[in-house]
């Protein structure tokens, strides 16, 4: 049984909507002792942050436990206005968890997500009425690979979403623990064949077809349905492609100390720069310039900086 998230919300109706699975982190703070800080983790959920930093109405969906930890990513929400009416808290499972160690070959990841709340989401649970009312709905590759009746959501939320004029949003996030490269190549294509705005990383996108030059990699992802791509290059910034025209907008260079979430932060702030109304490739820089500065501070969401930060090193 679930229900809905009973907190205060946001007066206005969501114009970003995310779907997916957000964790709690438990992040090791010295190699030599074994403690742990308490952050928060999540693709989509990071996406939706820093989409509402920049000014966007966001909503969440998806389902937490009902427990502490699901409490606190409600909280979060709560205080990032971001919409958690659509947020089902599951009294049967838990909130998926995941822990970040460091040794000689750097970060390691542990996942305690099977069964968590968000992987027993299914398309019953989809709140048809909110997605067919907002501007963009966005998912990731995560959220298609973390169960199966997860995907079948994903995948009929995308449907719903283009049957009644919503662009859909798609972020590649390849994550090789959570299923093999076939499956994934096979799902995800068939999520890109129905999303109007692709969000590939490099990695990523190579890994899923094989390509390795950048037209290449355009052309292909083009030709499968998105009207842009906006293809995630680093520090170096993205390349930007319609079917029209195509160009690399540089990145922002900064004293970076962590880039964790950095291309979940370009996400946010690139469609809620489409939403309000920029082309592409303007709101690419702008996207470009948030990303950077997520950088310079630890974790994907405390250093996601807000549209007035974004403005003035803009104007700077």
């Amino acid at each position: 049984m679930t229900v809905s998230a009973t907190a205060a919300q946001p007066a206005r109706t969501p114009e970003i909507l995310a779907l997916g699975e957000a964790m709690i982190e438990f992040n090791q703070s010295a190699k030599d002792r074994p403690n742990y800080l308490q952050g928060f983790g999540g693709d989509t959920s990071n996406f939706c942050i820093a989409a509402a930093r920049q000014g966007a109405r966001t909503g969440f969906v998806s389902a937490v436990g009902a427990d502490h930890f699901g409490r606190l990513l409600i909280d979060l929400w709560e205080r990032e206005l971001v919409d958690t009416a659509l947020v089902k808290v599951d009294q049967h499972a838990s909130t998926g968890v995941y822990f970040v160690s460091h040794g000689p070959d750097g970060h390691a990841f542990d996942y305690l997500r099977a069964g968590s709340a968000a992987s027993r989401y299914a398309p019953h649970d989809l709140p048809r009425d909110a997605i067919a009312a907002a501007k963009v709905i966005h998912l990731s590759g995560i959220s298609l690979a973390i169960s199966l009746s997860a995907c079948d959501a994903a995948l009929e939320a995308i449907a719903h979403a283009r049957a009644n004029g919503v662009r859909v949003s798609f972020d590649t996030n390849l994550r090789l623990k959570l299923w093999p490269l076939a499956r994934a190549r096979a799902v995800m294509l068939e999520a890109i064949r129905q999303t109007d705005i692709c969000l590939p990383s490099w990695d990523d996108v190579t890994d899923l077809t094989g390509l390795t030059g950048r037209d290449e990699i355009v052309d292909f992802l083009l030709s499968h349905g998105p009207r842009v791509v906006a293809l995630k290059l680093g520090k170096e910034g993205a390349y930007i492609a319609t079917p029209d025209e195509r160009r690399v907008v540089p990145g922002l260079t900064v004293d970076a100390v962590d880039a964790t979430g950095a291309g979940d932060c370009f996400g946010g702030a690139f469609i809620a720069r489409v939403v309000a109304g920029d082309d592409p490739f303007t709101a690419a820089r702008y996207a470009n310039v948030a990303a950077a500065l997520s950088t310079q501070g630890y974790g994907a969401v405390a250093p996601i900086p807000s549209r007035a930060a974004v403005e003035q090193r803009l104007a700077g």
